[in-house]
């Protein structure tokens, strides 16, 4: 039996992680092809922060959070692709701090036995980014010089284990001496140290890039961070490059004059894997081959903590507070 309310952590207003606030909800009710899904696991990204703080806006008051995990607990109508109640399942949707989420089946995969709960949480919405950033926002070829911002974040080492495998001389940009070592053993070949503060300078990224590239630059820039990081993005980037931009940790960037990106012909491109699959087909193209990627020993998601559910406010503290490397969860159910 499903209760009628529900636990869920709410956003009212925009602002800090003090205004993250802990509430019971109405149950929702799965519609035409989605189904309820007991979550036993949020993941906790970066995305989240710019939910909360009004950076990418959402229409007040709202569910926090990108996706998860947990087990199929009732199907709306007409549910396609074969899932049932009962299936352990990862999920990407908006609203995933709550006990019960409803999931259209368009963005939702079905977990091995041997993937756990934990995993599966883990992997899906960083895992689908890393392999859609490396295949289809860039083709990372053999030989290829690439700039992986924040390498020992969640995202980045997983960039940096598929760069690897590709062939890539990887450049990881972190915040401290223990990240550069995380950095390093999952695929970084240079590692440039840059603390996170109001005097942090990318002039060392820089030089490091025209000594490596013979003054070329690199063939592409994964850069998560925006504002901070935009300007040196452009400047190490050869070219005919891209600068492939999927977050802004930093701020937002500044609107631009596209003519500026002429003088290298370079390409930008912005990704959200949360907008990057409009169909199941796609979706699943994508899931199936991160999950390969995991069986195969390619990707190794590293879960560096796992946060109960009323310590939400601490998560997003520790994360912006550059204290977290890995993958971060939150403990629902």
């Amino acid at each position: 039996m499903v209760n009628s309310t529900i636990r869920a952590i709410r956003v009212e207003e925009y602002g800090d992680a003090s205004v993250l606030k802990y509430t019971i909800i109405p149950r929702p009710i799965p519609q035409r092809n989605q189904v309820l899904v007991k979550v036993a696991y949020a993941g906790i990204n970066y995305g989240d922060v710019g939910q909360r703080s009004g950076l990418y806006p959402i229409p007040l008051p709202f569910t926090i959070g990108l996706g998860g995990s947990g087990e199929i607990v009732e199907l709306g109508p007409d549910v396609e692709h074969g899932f049932k109640v009962g299936d352990r399942v990862t999920f990407m949707v908006l609203g995933a701090y709550t006990e019960y989420v409803v999931v259209d089946t368009v963005r939702l995969g079905k977990l091995p036995d041997h993937v756990s709960l934990e995993l599966g949480a883990a992997f899906l919405t960083q895992g689908l980014t890393a392999v859609a950033l490396t295949e289809q926002a860039y083709t990372v070829k053999k030989g290829d010089w690439v700039v992986i911002h924040a390498a020992a974040g969640g995202m980045g080492l997983l960039l940096s284990q598929l760069c690897h495998r590709l062939g890539a001389h990887i450049i990881g940009t972190v915040s401290s001496e223990e990240k550069a070592v995380l950095a390093r053993a999952n695929g970084a070949d240079h590692v440039v140290v840059i603390p996170t503060d109001k005097s942090a300078s990318y002039e060392a990224l820089e030089k490091k890039v025209r000594e490596l590239t013979n003054g070329q630059g690199v063939h592409v820039v994964y850069d998560s961070i925006g504002q901070a990081t935009f300007e040196s993005s452009l400047e190490i980037t050869r070219r005919l490059g891209t600068l492939v931009l999927f977050g802004s940790t930093s701020g937002e960037i500044p609107p631009q004059s596209l003519t500026r990106f002429s003088g290298k012909n370079l390409k930008l491109t912005w990704v959200s894997v949360m907008h990057y699959t409009t169909t199941f087909e796609e979706f699943d193209g994508l899931y199936q081959k991160t999950l390969r990627l995991l069986d195969e020993g390619v990707l190794k998601v590293q879960v560096s903590k796992v946060y109960e559910f009323e310590d939400a406010k601490q998560a997003h503290l520790d994360l912006e507070g550059r204290r977290t490397t890995g993958k971060l969860l939150l403990k629902v159910n």
